[in-house]
């Protein structure tokens, strides 16, 4: 197996990742320890020292950060072995060994949590958290010399196998059916730690066969799926390979085929994949472009899925995805002034990237960004045996200790064309220099020592085996050339790349102005007019001609359209580094005066009539979306049916949402529904009046219903808010109420 480097072997010299990390380093030194550990004190009935952070923090979900930030200092003491964030982490986990219970447990709430979960009663991911809490503490473990942690840690690993023993299939079922993170994952790692049969058996118990069977078959079944609800799940199926080795190929090769499925069906330019946090259909990407794609935490966990696969494999294709999504995604989601990172990364045009607040959200995605940016050096060199591969081409250098071996890379890829290795030994040593061909070089050519060399091509490596000498120098020179990359549902929506670089046209910072959805995630507005196409005479020819077609205008990475109506207007560079304004990466080509042109000015004029009548939405089944709702209920379930989320009630049985309404004019309510175990129909009520009765009049059980209904104005009053009831019969389950159900304001159909 391909081995990595230890952080504290590779040193990032790259200025624009030095930044990054600075910035990192300031905010993780920022924080209160005793105000994550508030909960933590509060939960075993110690006084806190400090009152809670708020936002998550002072929410169901209370703890993630903790997770994080455990895991994201103990690699930020990996790179600087500052003292400093060594004594955080010492004190950090002396206070936790204080809050743990005698039974094992460990949390930022009480353990009544799982009970609601298995009992089916609202609660917001427990098991999400611990994955958390726990991956945190074995970080620790591997990266510090804190015994204290793995005493933790492994009390609380044996806490999750007392719970999960106790399972029946049924609460297995209902308890895998809402998000639990990496569970399967980290408790595997758990098991390389303390060696326990536990922790394994405990493991087990996350691993989701059914799923993965399906997709080891070829199955793409992500419709509808919770993007970072799915992929931790393969992380976990691939260490479960990692730990039983050829005995259970079949959960490398599930994991392999998820990363295909994924890469080629559901993924953007820049790596990153979902709409509102969900997987679509397959190779329906144009269609799903919004404000809301590409969420951060998805990125973080394929890029550690595509890490492990490559280490068992050597296969290249998963260095080039990773190089791709660490550029265009990860440092893409970055504030490089602030530090702050992105929750969604939207892929539609005219919208802009919204970071997080350093003290007051807590997303998920705060706590993931702390672990990327705190990481960035993680994966540009590995080893095995006599062999060093470079899989980024960034400034850097790596000390191979086993060898005596150390490496320099200067490198300014893409501005410049090549990248310079400077190799300095203690005695001449002969070993492996394996430089990465990236899929985006039209040609390479290699120097040593200032002389052409006939390199030899292995696995997609350019392989140099030689005795090296101390000072010997390589130099490896990439033909780069700008290109565009199509969508699979709209051949004319293209997005522009050079190298390694997706660009993107900044389109100015009139009305940044942001909205609020789910628990207190902002996301962008777009309240100001912006044209998302580009108009050409023959789109057919103008592609043909690209590279006369689109053109690099200065000594930077700036570049310009020909051809086009926008030749004077657009100006791409490099969208990772765009932060400060609206910006476009995909655009939709049309020929001049052409149906298509008017048809798709018709569809956008009828999109946005429809976005900007929508007064509040909620994803059925969704945890975060429902709680931000308030949702209440009794003899209720949520889970995933026909590739969507859904929840019902059981017979006597009932759930509500708050919801926004307009007092001052019509208000329409728009659900979906698949009618499943519902034979006969089901009340919905406005404020428990009921609105209608919905019979299911011979609906197909398994197929959406979607149904508008008008809300009298007197079941609104003067009020901005109402409750929106579903109420099953004495002696039948409701419809299972899926996908999203929205308030409206009336809209007129275009189309």
């Amino acid at each position: 197996m391909i081995k990595e480097f230890l952080m504290s072997d590779v040193k990032l010299t790259d200025s624009y990742c030095s930044n990054a990390f600075e910035k990192e380093i300031a905010y993780l030194k920022s924080y209160d320890c005793d105000r994550l550990l508030s909960f933590f004190r509060s939960t075993k009935g110690l006084t806190p020292k400090a009152e809670s952070y708020p936002g998550w923090e002072d929410s169901e979900i209370r703890g993630h950060t903790m997770g994080h930030y455990l895991t994201a200092l103990a690699q930020a003491h990996s790179n600087t072995k500052d003292s400093t964030i060594y004594e955080r982490l010492q004190y950090l986990i002396d206070e936790l060994s204080l809050c743990q219970f005698e039974n094992g447990y460990l949390s930022a709430f009480p353990e009544e949590f799982f009970d609601r979960l298995e009992n089916q009663q609202p609660v917001w991911v427990p098991w999400y958290t611990m994955h958390k809490i726990i991956a945190g503490l074995i970080l620790v473990c591997k990266l510090t010399n804190i015994s204290k942690a793995h005493d933790i840690v492994s009390k609380l690993g044996d806490w999750v196998y007392k719970r999960t023993d106790k399972w029946t299939l049924e609460t297995q079922a209902r308890v895998l059916s809402i998000e639990y993170g990496g569970m399967n994952d980290c408790m595997y790692e758990l098991y390389k730690l303390t060696k326990k049969e536990i922790h394994r058996l405990a493991a087990h118990k996350f691993d989701e066969i059914d799923l993965f069977t399906q997709i080891h078959d070829g199955k793409d079944v992500l419709n509808n799926r919770h993007a970072n609800t799915t992929i931790p799940k393969f992380l976990g199926a691939l260490n479960r390979y990692f730990v039983y080795g050829e005995n259970e190929k079949f959960y490398l090769d599930a994991a392999k085929a998820f990363w295909d499925i994924v890469i080629s069906d559901h993924s953007y330019i820049t790596g990153g994949n979902s709409e509102w946090e969900h997987f679509g259909e397959p190779n329906i990407l144009d269609a799903e472009r919004t404000n809301t794609n590409c969420e951060t935490c998805n990125t973080y966990n394929m890029l550690k899925l595509s890490r492990g696969l490559f280490q068992l494999t050597g296969d290249k294709k998963y260095a080039d995805f990773y190089e791709n999504t660490f550029i265009n995604a990860i440092l893409s989601s970055q504030n490089p002034e602030t530090g702050m990172t992105t929750y969604f990364q939207p892929m539609a045009t005219g919208y802009f990237k919204v970071y997080s607040s350093a003290f007051e959200h807590f997303w998920c995605c705060t706590g993931t960004g702390m672990e990327n940016f705190s990481k960035l050096n993680d994966s540009l060199y590995f080893y095995d045996n006599d062999n060093i591969y470079v899989n980024m081409y960034l400034s850097s250098e790596v000390n191979w200790s086993d060898k005596k071996v150390k490496i320099t890379q200067n490198s300014d890829i893409p501005t410049e064309d090549t990248a310079k290795f400077t190799i300095n030994v203690e005695n001449d040593t002969e070993f492996v220099l394996s430089l990465r061909l990236p899929k985006w070089s039209k040609e390479t050519s290699i120097k040593v020592n200032g002389k052409k060399l006939d390199f030899k091509t292995i696995n997609g490596y350019a392989a140099i085996k030689r005795k090296w000498n101390n000072n010997d120098n390589v130099e490896i020179r990439f033909v780069i050339e700008a290109a565009f990359a199509e969508l699979p549902d709209n051949k004319n929506a293209v997005a522009f790349y050079y190298g390694p670089v997706v660009l993107s046209a900044a389109l100015g910072k009139e009305k940044l102005e942001e909205s609020l959805t789910g628990v207190i995630v902002k996301i962008p507005s777009k309240h100001v007019e912006i044209k998302d196409y580009i108009t050409i005479k023959d789109i057919d020819t103008w592609k043909r001609n690209f590279k006369e077609n689109f053109v690099r205008v200065s000594d930077k990475l700036e570049f310009k359209l020909k051809g086009t109506d926008e030749d004077n207007h657009l100006l791409f560079t490099p969208h990772y580094r765009q932060y400060t304004e609206r910006y476009g990466i995909y655009w939709t080509l049309v020929e001049e005066g052409s149906e298509e042109l008017q048809k798709y000015i018709l569809e956008k004029k009828q999109a946005d009539l429809i976005a900007a009548a929508e007064i509040d939405s909620v994803q059925a089944g969704n945890d975060q979306y429902e709680l931000s709702h308030h949702i209440q209920g009794h003899e209720t379930e949520a889970g995933n049916r026909e590739g969507y989320h859904y929840r019902l009630a059981k017979p006597n049985g009932w759930f509500s949402y708050e919801m926004k309404v307009v007092n001052t004019e019509d208000t329409y309510l728009q659900i979906s529904y698949i009618p499943a175990g519902c034979q006969k129909g089901f009340d919905i009520l406005v404020n428990d009046t009921l609105l209608v009765h919905e019979a299911i009049n011979g609906a197909v059980w398994n197929k959406l219903v979607t149904k508008t209904y008008l809300i009298p104005k007197e079941f609104i009053g003067n009020k901005n808010l109402v409750i929106v009831k579903f109420k099953a019969a004495h002696n039948e389950v409701s419809a299972s109420i899926a996908d999203l159900l929205r308030t409206t304001k009336k809209y007129d159909k275009l189309v």
